[in-house]
């Protein structure tokens, strides 16, 4: 059910077939860096090693764009104030479509990229998901509620989620915005809790109707996620920083009283705790707050009663609440009718965490695959799911999937690689903010897709928030700071400068020393015991989904590959020693083939440039059996090896022009 946590000298086992999610985007925007540098830049280099390592077969890598949900319901209503004619799905396309064509220009290789309100993939994605509601509820997981939704007096219409803005009610949370059931940060809770609210429409606080919606008990799932994650704790190599997070969601209901307001009302600790239903009390003398929690939502809602009763300020803490399935706008997915609900729609978080089940259903289904084909990627022994998300969605994907998985019975539990945020300069990456982050088409007016990979992959978002600081969007203070080096080009200059001078000089070393006959005999020892070596250690990190220290290995790779053709090439030129640059060509070629192999999941377009001047056959090419064999192993025996002659001055990396002509 996950990635075993494997010893420093043990080699990875990877599954027969893989499938990789990468998370959605709204369909209310265009990609900005940091949905691209983030996330899918990570995905689409776990996926792409994967084809090369388990077989492209083997390996189904699918997203899309979130249509529905109040985003783009805000966005679009909007829009219609300001003149805008065409209907939501038009919106919804035309932005779809810009995130299908950037995602091409950062070479995303998905196999295939959905949209849950378009075409194909929104008839499966209503199909699935009414397939699922009606499993839950025939299964009894599901229950009715009615609870309080926003309500604007001024303008008479209820209020989605984007059109309620307040402060979360989350001890300690740090979101910048928080909406009618969920903060920036995603945290939950009940649209109750939220603390002074105002409707963005009025700029007026506005009240609440009872609704009746559908919810999933998560609640009850509670002992059921602590044994998981026990497990995962003990055995996975699950990052520590999400079981962290998970962990803080699965404690006891629990309500955080400041002392100063007790204070104020004149009401002592014990006379109100009396009023509480039976709770066990936390209390440091030093804090400024105590803690009481509970052993239900109920006896949790009952307390919370008491202190508004009483005018006393509170803050909730991180608990499971029941998890809304529906909602009754009408932009989204439609729902079964059951008793005496009708007309609903799913709410989105929901629905995302199926969509791609809907996808990958949808995509097998266009290659003629037969009806449960699918069930081979999501509920097989030898397959496992990799879910690619953001730091701020793993309280959806990391706990609320698995409680709704785990219900539906047909369903593995997927590995969540959650990355955290990729800050601009220091400044998390949000649309919403009030700093906007640069979009991703933006950036390759400056570096290349090439570049831009390498620096995202380097910025170890597996451990901490890190900012992107790309030169040409620092002020002049900020350049003088650097000395002139553009932290975003570090990890590409490997590529463009170190690498693909390496490669030229074997290419044009043959032509000028040999004619142009490629030099073949055995690799050294040495050259084949440091090849194994950085192929061991990157396919670790890969295993790990440590991709900042698959850079690393990369970069100590090339470069002391680079330093021993320097040393011995200067010794071979003083010597006049064709011998010597016989076995530096063999060793240096083979170094570059090993490196060639590691690198194509970021780089591929070089890479695949590079195995095309060698003239290697395309089906043997990034084949893990022959990554450590002799380029001559890659040919039939007898097989006349001939490579490609290579004109002067051709880049197997490219750069953009500006930094040519700038001296870089």
């Amino acid at each position: 059910m996950y990635n075993k946590r494997i010893r420093p000298d043990e080699r990875p086992v990877f599954p027969k077939r893989a499938l990789i999610t990468g998370g959605m985007p709204y369909g209310n925007k265009e990609l900005h860096f940091g949905h691209v540098g983030g996330m899918y830049v990570h995905a689409d280099v776990f996926a792409r090693f994967l084809r090369d390592r388990i077989g492209k077969d083997n390996v189904i890598f699918v997203s899309g764009t979130d249509c529905y949900g109040s985003p783009a319901l805000e966005s679009y209503r909007k829009l219609k104030e300001g003149g805008y004619d065409k209907s939501i799905r038009d919106y919804v396309r035309s932005n779809h479509e810009k995130q299908e064509e950037t995602l091409k220009k950062y070479k995303i290789s998905l196999d295939y990229f959905g949209a849950s309100a378009l075409g194909d993939s929104e008839a499966m994605h209503n199909k699935v998901s009414e397939e699922i509601f009606e499993d839950l509820y025939e299964k009894g997981y599901l229950e009715k509620l009615s609870t309080p939704q926003f309500y604007d007096e001024e303008f008479g219409v209820f209020l989605n989620g984007r059109q309620v803005t307040g402060k979360c009610p989350i001890e300690n949370c740090q979101s910048e915005k928080a909406y009618a059931d969920e903060c920036s940060l995603g945290h939950q809770y009940m649209p109750s809790e939220l603390i002074d609210p105002v409707s963005v429409l009025s700029n007026k606080r506005p009240t609440f109707r009872n609704v009746t919606n559908w919810y999933y008990r998560l609640e009850d799932d509670i002992d059921m996620l602590k044994e998981y994650i026990e497990g995962l704790k003990k055995e996975s190599n699950t990052r520590k920083y999400e079981l962290i997070i998970i962990d803080e969601f699965l404690q006891k209901p629990l309500i955080h009283i400041p002392k100063k307001y007790l204070e104020d009302k004149g009401i002592s600790k014990e006379e109100l705790l009396k009023e509480f239903p039976q709770h066990e009390l936390f209390d440091e003398e030093k804090r400024k707050s105590f803690m009481v929690t509970f052993n239900s939502l109920d006896d949790r809602d009952m307390a919370r009663k008491v202190l508004e009763k009483q005018g006393i300020h509170y803050t909730a803490g991180k608990t499971l609440v029941p998890f809304r399935l529906t909602g009754n706008v009408e932009w989204g997915v439609p729902v079964p009718d059951k008793e005496d609900t009708k007309d609903l729609t799913f709410w989105v978080w929901p629905e995302s965490l199926w969509a791609p089940i809907s996808f990958t259903r949808a995509y097998l289904k266009n290659k003629g695959c037969g009806e449960d084909e699918w069930q081979k990627w999501w509920n097989d022994d030898e397959a496992m799911v990799y879910q690619f998300i953001g730091e701020d969605n793993i309280y959806f994907y990391a706990i609320a999937e698995m409680g709704i998985f785990k219900a539906l019975g047909n369903l593995k539990f997927p590995q969540i690689i959650a990355n955290r945020h990729v800050l601009f300069m220091d400044t998390k990456a949000s649309s919403s903010s009030e700093i906007k982050p640069p979009m991703a088409d933006e950036l390759l007016e400056h570096y290349s897709a090439d570049q831009l990979r390498m620096h995202f992959i380097s910025l170890g978002l597996n451990n901490k928030s890190t900012g992107f600081k790309p030169m040409v969007y620092m002020n002049e203070e900020d350049k003088k700071e650097c000395k002139g080096v553009d932290p975003v080009l570090k990890e590409g200059n490997l590529l463009t400068n170190v690498y693909n001078r390496l490669i030229r000089s074997c290419f044009y070393t043959t032509q000028n020393i040999f004619e142009g006959e490629f030099q073949q005999g055995e690799v050294s020892l040495k050259t084949r015991e440091f090849a194994e070596k950085k192929m061991l250690e990157y396919e670790r990190h890969m295993y790990n989904q440590e991709f900042h220290r698959i850079s690393y290995v990369l970069d100590e790779f090339i470069r002391e590959s680079n330093k021993n053709w320097a040393a011995r090439s200067r010794e071979a030129d003083k010597n006049n020693d064709k011998e010597a640059w016989r076995e530096l060509l063999v060793d240096t070629f083979y170094s570059c083939k090993v490196m060639a192999v590691l690198l194509h999941p970021i780089a591929p377009d070089g890479c695949e440039m590079f195995m095309d001047y060698l003239n290697i056959p395309e089906d043997k090419r990034w084949d893990w059996e022959l990554i450590l064999e002799p380029i001559s192993k890659y040919f039939d025996e007898g097989e006349d090896f001939k490579v490609k002659y290579l004109e002067p001055r051709v880049d197997f990396f490219k750069k953009p022009q500006w930094q040519y002509t700038n001296g870089d």
